[in-house]
């Protein structure tokens, strides 16, 4: 999805977890089609004038239902105040909390989609980041993750609740505005003033669903499979950044090629006031302003959120506790591209680098990767999201061969690309591609906590070691161990051994005297070993 840092990636059960409890009602009574923002902003004040007309479809027939919009706050004067809303041109009544609107409805039925206008203004809180970029200049930039969408406009705000979405935007006219979707139109309104009207054509969930509004500097890169790439900079980084972001149509067309056709209109790569490393808004992405240097230092981060328009923006995870559906692909697919760019080492260092830091954050956080318990979202960027699901991919890469493997990804996104999908649901298309009873293997590195941490003791008499293998961790896992046997005239080779149990003895037939044995040489396990 994204990247927490600035200058690298940081990096429940199976069946579907359920949704956040205070995001249910919503998903259980309305399903939004389509959203229409008209908002003004300008370069006297903070505050944005607003008209957000909202499709939706009722799932049965309530009295009232909910959408997210954050109410201003009086002490720091931040937050919407709604003016009204009304539903197909009838005004109706509404009650706005700190953080939902209830509205009251009038003559509804199941199935009938409905129109509602809701007029607002005020000062985004969040969301909407309106600040001055590091040459000064004054910005606005959407920033959505995980759900701060609600913060300027109103919404259903969970990734399960997809729609298309339109915004007409009224701005200063020394501005230039990038959205998701097309640029419909680009109107002079005054001497000062332009219309800029952007809109998608397929759904998408309100995390990456933003626009930018600043001075930019614009490089066409041109088309790839007829996507158009593009870059947008801050003038003063012209150079450097149309550098930079040059490797953008190569890596979509890996991307293209192994996984199927880009999901969005167009592909534009943009420097930002983001938070985080990345942001991988649909068909625009937004990277921090420093990641501009033209160095090249950061085709991982690229390749890292272009990965996501495939897997996160249009095949979504269905809750938040599945996010390693979204940022373990992105990873382990970042990974694969450095495999096929740069060759195997780099690939290898890359992927030790990521077991590493998936052993650190054990250490610190005893958490599964599929985490039901923790609420505060922002803390789901963590290794397990990132580094420990792309160690999954990779180890079940392994397990069912690179075929398989690239078969299965192209499976799971035509069946759940612009939809939803739950990890149970990755597991299932997986399982029938490659024929195997996945279960255990879901379970256990994504549900459960940890991972193998390996205590072993060996001897070598007549061309036989005998070798016992121990797990000191409180889960026990299943998996096959790679073991290199170097032999006393410097050669080696690799066995394969299953482990099942906490404990148990093995004998290897080898060629010769032994002189040391290496667990898992080629890096296929995520594993440690036991330091005492």
């Amino acid at each position: 999805m994204k990247t927490l840092y600035h200058f690298f990636i940081l990096f429940i059960c199976i069946q579907s977890s359920g949704i956040a409890q205070n995001y249910q009602q919503q998903l259980n009574t309305i399903d939004i089609q389509h959203y229409k923002l008209v908002i003004a902003v300008s370069d006297t004040t903070n505050s944005i004038d607003a008209t957000m007309s909202i499709k939706l479809k009722f799932k049965k027939s309530v009295n009232e239902f909910q959408l997210d919009l954050f109410k201003k706050d009086s002490v720091s004067g931040l937050g919407m105040v709604v003016d009204s809303i009304y539903q197909n041109n009838v005004k109706v009544e509404f009650l706005h909390t700190t953080d939902k609107i209830n509205i009251q409805t009038k003559h509804t039925f199941p199935g009938i989609e409905y129109t509602y206008i809701i007029k607002y203004h005020g000062i985004p809180k969040d969301g909407l980041i309106i600040s001055k970029n590091l040459y000064g200049d004054r910005t606005f930039f959407g920033d959505n993750w995980p759900n701060r969408a609600h913060h300027w406009f109103p919404c259903v705000d969970h990734p399960s609740d997809k729609a298309t979405i339109e915004y007409l935007i009224e701005a200063p006219n020394h501005y230039q505005t990038i959205a998701n979707g097309f640029q419909v139109e680009e109107t002079n309104l005054t001497n000062t003033t332009k219309l800029y009207h952007w809109k998608t054509t397929v759904s998408l969930p309100t995390k990456v669903m933003v626009v930018g509004i600043a001075k930019f500097a614009v490089q066409n890169i041109g088309e790839t499979h007829n996507i158009p790439v593009s870059t947008w900079v801050y003038p003063e980084t012209k150079d450097q950044g149309f550098y930079d972001f040059s490797t953008a149509k190569n890596i979509l067309d890996f991307f293209i090629e192994h996984i199927g056709e880009y999901p969005f209109q167009k592909l534009a790569n943009v420097q930002s006031k983001t938070r985080f490393g990345g942001m991988e808004n649909a068909g625009n992405i937004f990277y921090f302003e420093k990641s501009v240097t033209g160095k090249l230092e950061h085709e991982d981060l690229i390749a890292h959120e272009i990965a996501h328009q495939w897997f996160g923006n249009s095949a979504s995870e269905i809750d938040w506790p599945h996010l390693w559906l979204s940022e373990g692909f992105a990873t382990y697919l970042t990974d694969l591209y450095i495999l096929e760019s740069k060759g195997n080492d780099a690939f290898l260092e890359r992927i030790k680098q990521e077991r590493q830091t998936v052993i650190n954050f054990y250490k610190k956080s005893k958490t599964p990767a599929i985490d039901t318990k923790t609420t505060n979202y922002m803390q789901l960027l963590n290794a397990n999201s990132y580094q420990k699901g792309a160690w999954v991919l990779h180890m079940l890469r392994k397990k069912i061969g690179d075929g398989l493997f690239w078969s299965g990804l192209r499976t799971y996104y035509d069946t759940y690309k612009f939809s939803n999908a739950s990890t149970n649901d990755f597991k299932q298309v997986m399982a029938e591609i490659s024929e195997e009873n996945l279960d255990t293997f879901f379970t256990q590195w994504l549900q459960k906590v940890g991972h193998p941490i390996i205590k072993s003791s060996w001897i070598y008499h007549d061309k036989k070691v005998r070798i016992i293998i121990e797990q000191t961790q409180e889960t026990i896992f299943q998996f096959p161990l790679d073991i290199e046997f170097v032999y006393k005239n410097g050669t080696s080779e690799i066995k394969t051994i299953q482990i099942n149990d906490k404990s148990a003895p093995f004998v290897v037939n080898v060629s010769g005297e032994i002189t040391a044995i290496n667990f898992d040489p080629n890096a296929w396990l995520l594993f440690e070993l036991a330091t005492k």
